[in-house]
C-alpha cells in the first residue's frame, strides 16, 4: 500500500473524529466540569449531618421500606418522586453490600448506617448530583435548540458553574429533581411550537406531572406546553382538544405516580399547612417587593456577579423581543414561578434553583444570537467574542463556586467538633442542637432537644429506641427542633455540662421577632461561661455562627473553659 493511500484512508477518519469533537466534544467537557464541581466536596460533614431536612428526607425513604409500603406518609413537598428515588438508593447500596460481603445481612447493615449514615447519604447524595449535571445538559439541549450550538453551550456552562446550583446539587433535597423534570417539560414545550406532533403534548404533560410530585411550586412549568398549546391553536390551527390534553395527562401522571395525594389527602393537608408557615427565624420574608430584591441582590448576584446578572437579564429581555418561541415556550413557567416564590412568607436560597436555568440561558442569549446581531455578518469574529466572554463571566463564578466549596469543608459545626474532641473531658454531658453524629463515638453522653420530649439521649435515638412516630409527636409540628423550642417542662433534662448551640446567633439577629426564644438562650448563657464563638468566614469557612458554653457543675462556684 502506497504513503498517498495511506493519507487517503487516515484522512477521513481525522475528519470523523475533527466532526464528533466539534459536535460533542465541548458539552462533553462542561459536563465533566459540572461533575466535577458537584462531587468535589459532596461528602461535607459526614458522618454529622449539617442540613437539617436531609435525614428528614433520608428517614421518610427508609420508613417506606420498613413498613413495604409505598406511601410515603409525608407531602409536604409532596417528594414523592425524590423519596422513591432515595428508597431505590438505599436498596442498592444494601444490596451492594451484601453481595459484596460488607454486610452479613439486614441487621448488620441498619446496624452499620447507625455508626455511619455516610454510607447511604453519600450515595444519595451523589444521585441528586447527577439530577445536578442532568439539569446543565438539558439546558444545552434548550439553548441549542432555540438559539443554536453556541447559545446552547454558554447556557451549560454558565450554570456548570453557578455557586448556588452546585451547592444544592449536593443535598439530599426536591429543589434539583423538580428542576430536571422542569427542564423536560420545557423542551416539550419547545417542540410543541416547532413540530406539533401529539406525542410532546402527552409528554409534557407527564413531565409537568412529575415535577409537580416532586415540588408543589414545579406544577407551574406548565405554563410551558399550554400557553405553546394555546398559541398553536390560535395561530397555527391546531385541534383545540390539545389545550386540555397536556393538563389532563399532567394530573394523571401526578396521581400515577403519587395515589396517596388522594388517598391520605388528611396528611396532605396537614403537611401544607406546616409548609406554609409565616415566620421562620432567619428566614422570614418582607413583602413581594423586598422578597424579590433579595433573590436577585443575595443569591442571583452572588453566583453571577453584577456584570452576569445584568448580562442574563438582557438576555431575557432580548430573547423575549426577538424570539417567538422564548416568549411563548419557555418565560410562562420560570417567570411565574419567580413571582410565585417571592410572594412567600419565608426566603429560601434553594428555591431560586428552579430559576437559575432560566438565567443561564438568558447568558446563553447574549453569547449566541445576542453577539451575532452586534457583530452582524462578522461570524469568525462572533465567534471569538462569544468564547471571550463566556470565559471572563464564567471565571468569576467558578471562583465564587470555589470559595463556597471551601466553606463547605470547613463547617463551624465540624470546627466545634474538633475543640470538643481537644477540649471537653470524657464522661461529659453535651448538649448539641445539629445533627453531630462526629461527637457519638466520642467518650461523652450527647444529648439532643427535642421538642415536648425534653433532651433526649441521641445514642438511643439513633438505636431505634425513639420512633419516627415519637419524633414528629415531639415536635408538635414545629418547623425547627433546638433549644428555645423544647417545652418548659422538660428543660430540667436538658441539663449538660457543655452546650454547642447553633441556632442561638439566628435567634439573637431576630431577637424583635423571637423574643421568647431568644431569652431561653440568654438564660443559658447567664447560667454558664461561653467557652467560644465559631464563626464563619467567607470563602474559608461556612455554616451558622456556633455557641459552645459550660455549665459549672453544682456546687462549683466560678466556671472556667478547659485548656
Amino acid at each position: 500500500m502506497s504513503f498517498s493511500t495511506m493519507t487517503n484512508s487516515s484522512t477521513p477518519n481525522r475528519n470523523r473524529l475533527s466532526r464528533l469533537w466539534v459536535a460533542y466534544g465541548p458539552i462533553i467537557a462542561i459536563l465533566c466540569l459540572a461533575a466535577w464541581l458537584r462531587v468535589d466536596g459532596v461528602g461535607f460533614g459526614l458522618p454529622a449531618l449539617n442540613d437539617p431536612d436531609e435525614p428528614l428526607f433520608m428517614m421518610k425513604a427508609y420508613d417506606m421500606l420498613a413498613r413495604g409500603s409505598l406511601n410515603p406518609q409525608w407531602f409536604g413537598h409532596p417528594g414523592t418522586i425524590t423519596l422513591y428515588s432515595l428508597a431505590l438508593v438505599m436498596v442498592a447500596v444494601a444490596a451492594f453490600g451484601l453481595l459484596s460481603g460488607r454486610f452479613a445481612d439486614l441487621p448488620d447493615f441498619a446496624a452499620a448506617v447507625h455508626l455511619d449514615p455516610g454510607i447511604v447519604f453519600l450515595p444519595a447524595r451523589l444521585f441528586i448530583v447527577a439530577n445536578g449535571v442532568a439539569c446543565v445538559w438539558l439546558v444545552y439541549l434548550i439553548g441549542k435548540r432555540l438559539w443554536g450550538q453556541r447559545a446552547g453551550l454558554a447556557a451549560a456552562l454558565f450554570l456548570a458553574v453557578n455557586a448556588v446550583h452546585i451547592s444544592w446539587s449536593q443535598v439530599i433535597r426536591t429543589d434539583v429533581q423538580a428542576s430536571f423534570f422542569m427542564l423536560l417539560c420545557v423542551l416539550q414545550a419547545i417542540a410543541i411550537l416547532q413540530d406539533g406532533r401529539l406525542r410532546y403534548y402527552v409528554l409534557a404533560g407527564i413531565f409537568a406531572g412529575l415535577a409537580c410530585a416532586t415540588k408543589w411550586p414545579a406544577a407551574l412549568v406548565g405554563l410551558c406546553p399550554f400557553v405553546a398549546a394555546l398559541y398553536s391553536v390560535a395561530k397555527q390551527g391546531a385541534d383545540r382538544r390539545l389545550v386540555l390534553l397536556m393538563p389532563a395527562v399532567a394530573g394523571l401522571a401526578l396521581f400515577a405516580v403519587s395515589p396517596f395525594l388522594i388517598f391520605s389527602y388528611d396528611i396532605v393537608l396537614r403537611d401544607l399547612s406546616g409548609e406554609a408557615r409565616p415566620f421562620h427565624p432567619g428566614a422570614t420574608g418582607e413583602g413581594f417587593w423586598a422578597n424579590l430584591f433579595w433573590y436577585i441582590s443575595t443569591p442571583l448576584a452572588g453566583s453571577m456577579g453584577a456584570l452576569g446578572l445584568i448580562l442574563a437579564a438582557i438576555g431575557i429581555v432580548g430573547g423575549m423581543v426577538r424570539d417567538r418561541i422564548w416568549l411563548i415556550a419557555v418565560c410562562p413557567g420560570f417567570l411565574a414561578f419567580l413571582v410565585v416564590i417571592s410572594t412567600q412568607h419565608l426566603l429560601w436560597e434553594r428555591w431560586l434553583v428552579p430559576v437559575l436555568p432560566f438565567f443561564a440561558l438568558g447568558l446563553g442569549w447574549v453569547a449566541g444570537p445576542g453577539l451575532a446581531r452586534i457583530l452582524d455578518g462578522k461570524l469568525r469574529l462572533a465567534q471569538l467574542g462569544s468564547l471571550v466572554a463566556m470565559v471572563a463571566l464564567a471565571l468569576p463564578m467558578l471562583v465564587t463556586a470555589q470559595a463556597r466549596a471551601e466553606e463547605r469543608r470547613h463547617d463551624t459545626r465540624q470546627i466545634a467538633t474538633a475543640w470538643a474532641r481537644t477540649h471537653i473531658p470524657a464522661g461529659s454531658t453535651i448538649l448539641v442542637e445539629h445533627a453531630a453524629l462526629d461527637l457519638m463515638q466520642g467518650p461523652w453522653k450527647i444529648t439532643f432537644p427535642l421538642g415536648t420530649a425534653g433532651c433526649v439521649d441521641a445514642r438511643a435515638a439513633l438505636k431505634g429506641q425513639i420512633s419516627e412516630e415519637d419524633v414528629d409527636r415531639s415536635r408538635q409540628g414545629s418547623p425547627v427542633v433546638d433549644y428555645a423550642h423544647v417545652d418548659e417542662n422538660r428543660l430540667p433534662s436538658c441539663r449538660a455540662d457543655y452546650a454547642i448551640f447553633s441556632h442561638e446567633a439566628t435567634y439573637r439577629q431576630d431577637k424583635a421577632r423571637f423574643p421568647r426564644e431568644y431569652s431561653r438562650y440568654a438564660a443559658a448563657i447567664r447560667q454558664g461561661i461561653v467557652c467560644g464563638r465559631i464563626m464563619p468566614v467567607p470563602g474559608h469557612s461556612g455554616g451558622p455562627e456556633v455557641l459552645v458554653i459550660r455549665f459549672p457543675a453544682e456546687g462549683e462556684r466560678a466556671g472556667h473553659c478547659p485548656g
